[in-house]
């Protein structure tokens, strides 16, 4: 057994040593066989490992790169092409692959074609092919009298002729180091770093060999405009600038002049326009630097005012070598003060939404808080110590829940009782309130036409909206005056359009209040309807006036706009449709009875999701006498009314909860139990709720915050 494994592995070891034999053989006939093939090749030819070991090299190699046995390729290579190392470990990489490869490079002296060709897994045979560029390092371009430069793709100049040696003082390395600018076209005007200083010259390029720029300098030769060119460009309808490089105006046609009134004095362009948001000579450099491809902004004239906007083309051109932009100027101002216009109706817009939702939220908070101080309150009389702090906080509460209803107004979501009014007996009762608004040294004057006719809105909410109107033009005159209000019969005959409103042709009932005060500057104006803009020092005011006035007149269905001179006065003119319905045909408003609360009887569902406010009411019910059920959501309402044995008298649903909402649930549910009345609770307006609530019987709205009192009292005109 031992004797066996001993001469397996001898017979190992003599394979192994055979078969060492027969590689170095074979090496030593294929180098013989290389040095048949190229030895006598007059193309330089190498053999390296795959580490760019030199293993063999040719004559004509040892002739031309030194005889020296051993080093590198790249070491071989550094002197006569730039980054030999990326080009050789592409060119092996390709080889290992493919079995060739093949580049062309440039080179100080021409170009130089590399050719690798892979014979085993560890030898690469390699060929240097150079061609010499007669027109670049021969003696034609040194006796050329133009300077030129011969550069590779990177920027790295391989030559320069005597002529650009001279002009620049000696040979640079880079074309950075030669030109101002990298950004080089053929056939324009360039600025050269001469050795005396900037010159400018005319840059001719030809395409050379081995991705190899050849670059020339011609003088520039400056040329008499064509006068029929001149002409045209003078008298086009429409405003053209040329600008150079650098920003300054090169020419104007008479369109351009009269559009922004230039002098004849010499004008840059961060002369001429601003509101880029960054130096529009940067935009222009952008331009000619081709870092972008041109286009259009809107701008603003210097010269002509900061409400005069331009829309400014840009193009980068080419005059007589030298690189320019042309600008092509447009007048943009009515269409910029359509977008400020619009951003203006958006803001608004998102500001009305934002202020709903707030007070949503506050009438939830007010309402457990005014809430649970009237349980408080029906536990301490007046005799009590903590009565009175419990007064300030329920009239605080009401003073907060008053506010609430003002951001309400301004976003157009409070609940309107409108009703078919008189403006002249509306007016002629708020008179006496009206003259002790203003005071002694303010008289109020009336006029009314004769034939006006009604209109229909909320009494309460427009003599709100008159009482703010008549309270602003007496703080705008602190010295006195006159404040008018005046009535008109109006019929548009045709729609009138205006400050972004469109009034439709009909019948108005126009109110004016006048004023002889300080008026309104003009770009205050367009921004005093909103909400918390106020012109009155801190303290004097909350900015929610006129906010206030704007979303009750619009809410009503009316139109509200001012006119005003500073230091002569304002004029607000409210215009109200005439109503031509009587009385009769209005929607018959449900008049307050006085209930006597008493102890009530019957089942309560109480659908709320706010966890205080449904504390609050389900306590109130309870202390009159009600059973109540409490739901924190719709799907849980109606899981209780899954019970055929349990009776329900009325819902109390608030309408905007997660997942299902009041009216829809409610609906579900009156289809089994078609008897059961309903209240609507919510912090929105009721018409958020009008149209579902007209499909559903029986059922009425009691808007938050409400008090203990409000609520058993819905609760019990609902029952009885």
């Amino acid at each position: 057994m031992f004797l066996a494994a001993g001469l397996t592995f001898a017979a190992l070891a003599m394979v192994q040593q055979s078969a060492g034999f027969w590689g170095a053989r074979r090496q030593k006939q294929l180098e013989a066989h290389l040095i048949a093939l190229v030895g006598l090749d007059a193309t330089p030819c190498f053999t390296s490992d795959p580490h760019g070991q030199i293993g063999y090299r040719n004559a004509a190699a040892g002739a031309r790169f030194g005889a020296a046995a051993g080093g590198t390729l790249i070491s071989v290579l550094k002197d006569h092409f730039a980054a030999p190392s990326a080009v050789l470990y592409r060119l092996q990489t390709r080889a290992s692959h493919s079995g060739s490869a093949r580049e062309d490079v440039a080179t100080r002296r021409g170009h130089l074609r590399l050719s690798v060709h892979r014979l085993t897994e560890a030898r690469f045979l390699w060929r240097l092919e150079e061609f010499q560029d007669r027109s670049s390092s021969g003696r034609g371009a040194e006796s050329l009298s133009l300077p030129m430069l011969t550069a590779n793709k990177a920027g790295v100049v391989l030559f320069t002729n005597d002529s650009m040696r001279r002009l620049l003082g000696g040979r640079p390395k880079r074309l950075d180091r030669v030109f101002t600018s990298t950004n080089l076209h053929s056939g324009e005007e360039v600025e050269v770093s001469a050795a005396t200083g900037p010159v400018r010259a005319i840059l001719a390029e030809v395409e050379g060999l081995g991705e190899r720029r050849e670059i020339y300098l011609l003088p520039v030769a400056r040329h008499a405009n064509d006068e029929s060119m001149s002409a045209d460009f003078e008298h086009v309808p429409v405003a053209l600038l040329k600008f150079e490089a650098n920003g300054t105006l090169r020419q104007a046609n008479k369109a351009a002049r009269d559009l922004l009134h230039l002098e004849d004095a010499p004008a840059h362009m961060h002369d001429l326009f601003e509101g880029l948001g960054r130096p529009v000579s940067d935009w222009l450099s952008d331009v000619v630097q081709e870092r972008i491809p041109g286009g259009a902004e809107v701008l603003c004239a210097r010269q002509l005012g900061a409400e005069v906007f331009l829309q400014v083309t840009l193009r980068r051109i080419v005059d007589q070598g030298r690189p320019g932009v042309l600008a092509v100027l447009q007048d943009a101002t009515a269409l910029k003060t359509l977008e400020a216009q619009f951003v203006q109706s958006q803001k608004m817009q998102a500001i009305g939404q934002l202020a709903g939702g707030v007070a949503h939220d506050f009438n939830n908070l007010l309402t457990a808080i005014s809430g649970h101080c009237d349980l408080l309150l029906l536990r301490h009389n007046s005799t009590d110590p903590a009565y009175a702090d419990l007064i300030q906080i329920h009239q605080n509460a009401n003073r907060a829940a008053a506010l609430v209803g003002q951001l309400l107004a301004f976003s157009r979501k409070q609940t309107l009782k409108p009703e078919r009014i008189e403006l002249q007996d509306v007016l002629s009762d708020l008179a006496h309130l009206l003259n002790r608004l203003v005071g002694e040294r303010v008289r109020l004057r009336l006029a009314h036409a004769p034939d006006l006719g009604a209109i229909r809105a909320d009494k309460r909410q427009l003599e709100q909206v008159i009482m703010n109107l008549v309270v602003n033009a007496r703080d705008a005159m602190p010295e006195g005056g006159t404040i008018r209000i005046e009535t008109e019969a109006l019929t548009l005959h045709e729609e009138m359009r205006r400050d972004r409103a469109v009034l439709p042709a009909g019948e108005y009932a126009l109110i004016r209040v006048s004023d002889s005060g300080v008026g309104i500057p003009p770009e205050r104006l367009q921004k005093i309807f909103e909400p918390f803009f106020t012109t009155k020092r801190a303290g004097e005011g909350t900015g929610l006036g006129l906010s206030t006035a704007y979303g009750i007149v619009k809410q009503s269905g009316g139109f509200i706009f001012v006119d005003s001179t500073e230091g002569e006065g304002s004029i607000f003119q409210l215009y109200f449709p005439i109503f031509h319905g009587a009385s009769g045909d209005e929607p018959a408003m449900p008049q307050p009875k006085k209930l006597v609360l008493r102890q009530g009887e019957g089942v309560v569902l109480l659908v709320e999701d706010e966890a205080p406010v449904r504390a609050f009411a389900s306590r109130a019910l309870r202390m009159r006498g009600y059973t109540v059920l409490e739901a924190e959501n719709a799907e849980e309402a109606l899981k209780h009314l899954e019970d055929p044995r349990l009776e329900v008298d009325i819902f109390v649903t608030d309408v905007v909860m997660p997942g299902m909402d009041g009216p829809s649930w409610v609906r579900e549910a009156l289809k089994t139990r078609p008897n059961v009345k309903v209240i609507f609770v919510s912090g929105y307006a009721e018409e958020a709720l009008s149209e579902g609530q007209a499909r559903i019987p029986n059922s009425t709205f009691l808007p938050k915050p409400f008090s203990l009192s409000d609520l058993t009292a819905t609760v019990q005109g609902q029952l009885h």
